[in-house]
């Protein structure tokens, strides 16, 4: 199991100097990765706080790191242009060695991250656009020339480069909500889950949905003739003031399929550096 840190992009995390040293200070406590929140303005219509753009953070981490994986969580493909997202994770999977994750999902809530600019709210129309854009930022990346013409995107005789370091494409995660199947399928043709397995933000997800869901992706991804491609599964929670206790937890989830465990922080705190310094600074709760 691989461990990472998770942090808004809100808050003093909209300082990307607090990023690049939130991701410093990872990497010599030996975690193995920095994810970053990718919103506009949030969950709350009220909520008046600083906001940054996820991947000027990432360069931030990715500038202060030599080791550590980095990524977003997750970014609502739907609501950017996929030929300027591609452009930027390639730029930032150059930048930092070959260590960068996208993270995908349609974006939450759609009220103020679609509507209240004038796109699209239909969550069908969003699948559909997230599905129609990944395609096109992959081919993207590939580094020859593309042309791609969908229902919502069209790319014309168009060659990207530099492609990203790594090959075949960066890796892409796919978030959303346990259960649904539609965006459980779609992460079984990619190559990570970080769908929501139904537990409650802080508290570690349920063993036996673990396993239920790493049976679906394995079926699934047999089906697809996948079965031998890296796929993570990655699922969440917090473990601070639990030390050696967090391996009760942690190992049920690795042996139930789980690959990464993403240390998250209390909700109403999590905007705050100094609430999760000493969590870093004590490091991951290793379970080998």
């Amino acid at each position: 199991m691989r461990y990472s840190i998770n942090v808004p992009n809100l808050g003093e995390f909209a300082d990307p100097r607090v990023v690049g040293e939130v991701a410093r200070l990872a990497e010599e406590a030996d975690w193995d990765g920095l994810f970053v929140w990718d919103q506009l303005i949030g969950y709350n219509r009220d909520l008046v706080a600083d906001f940054a753009a996820t991947n000027l953070l990432l360069t931030a981490a990715a500038l202060a790191t030599k080791r550590i994986r980095l990524g977003t969580l997750v970014t609502p493909v739907p609501r950017r242009r996929p030929q300027q997202l591609a452009r930027e994770m390639a730029t930032l999977d150059r930048m930092s060695e070959g260590r960068m994750i996208l993270g995908v999902g349609l974006g939450n809530p759609i009220e103020n991250e679609y509507a209240r600019f004038g796109e699209p709210t239909d969550p069908k129309v969003l699948a559909g656009m997230l599905d129609e854009g990944l395609e096109a930022i992959t081919l993207l990346w590939s580094g020859e020339p593309v042309t791609f013409r969908g229902r919502y995107f069209t790319v014309d005789d168009v060659l990207m480069r530099p492609p990203p370091v790594q090959h075949p494409r960066v890796p892409v995660w796919v978030g959303g909500e346990w259960p649904n199947k539609g965006p459980a399928r779609r992460a079984a043709r990619w190559d990570g889950s970080v769908m929501n397995a139904g537990n409650a933000w802080g508290q570690p997800p349920d063993v036996a949905v673990i396993a239920e869901m790493h049976a679906f992706f394995r079926t699934r991804r047999v089906e697809a003739g996948r079965e031998s491609a890296a796929f993570d599964l990655v699922v969440g929670g917090s473990t601070a003031g639990m030390a050696v206790k967090a391996r009760d937890i942690l190992g049920p989830l690795a042996d139930a399929g789980a690959t990464w465990w993403d240390e998250r922080f209390p909700i109403d705190r999590l905007d705050k550096f100094d609430v999760i310094r000493a969590r870093i600074e004590d490091g991951p709760p290793r379970i080998d």
